[in-house]
């Protein structure tokens, strides 16, 4: 018997602020990250030193990077990935005012032609659905303070795409030198 199972996880990171803000992406998430099989990996921006990039390219070989508002570097202000029949756009979120603002987020969503976006900018992270848009925001790898002020706790995102027509996003957060899955959400696509 064949199984034609598949799945596809992809790593979402944003607002490291590394050599201005934060030394590294915290010991522990690298470890974890590591042992995971990414089929590539998300920064929604604030990278601040490029070398991030080559630090991310250890984990997976393929990146995609949007430039936040601390970011001097040659990158794009915003993507759209095609991801199993799911159109899903990437900004770093510093384009919408108030900060984090959803109903703002929500119309740069629908400019991009997007049922998904994934921002950064708050270093505040969350998953919601608002108007028929999923927001996903990884906050901050590295728990550094931001404009806005932030949770100040390093976290991450993954998200997965089964075979059976599935997206499940996980929201994880560093505690006492623990990673802890604080949030999942499962979204099954037609």
């Amino acid at each position: 018997m064949i199984f034609d199972w598949y799945m596809k996880r992809i790593l979402v990171i944003g607002d490291t602020h590394i050599r201005e803000r934060a030394d590294e992406i915290p010991n522990v998430f690298m470890r974890f990250f590591r042992e995971r099989r990414y089929d590539y990996i998300i920064h929604t921006g604030d990278l601040v030193d490029p070398e991030v990039i080559d630090v991310l390219k250890t984990i997976s070989p393929r990146i995609y990077v949007v430039e936040g508002n601390m970011d001097y570097l040659d990158l794009p202000d915003h993507l759209v990935l095609n991801e199993e029949g799911v159109r899903i756009g990437v900004a770093h979120g510093h384009q919408v005012r108030p900060r984090g603002n959803i109903e703002r987020l929500t119309k740069l969503a629908r400019e991009l032609g997007v049922s998904i976006l994934i921002s950064g900018h708050t270093h505040t992270p969350f998953i919601e659905e608002y108007e028929g848009i999923l927001h996903i925001n990884p906050g901050s790898a590295t728990g550094v303070w931001g404009g806005g002020g932030g949770s100040m706790t390093p976290s991450f995102i993954e998200i997965e795409f089964t075979d059976d027509k599935k997206m499940v996003v996980y929201l994880y957060e560093l505690e006492r030198e623990r990673i802890v899955l604080k949030t999942v959400k499962e979204i099954f696509l037609s």
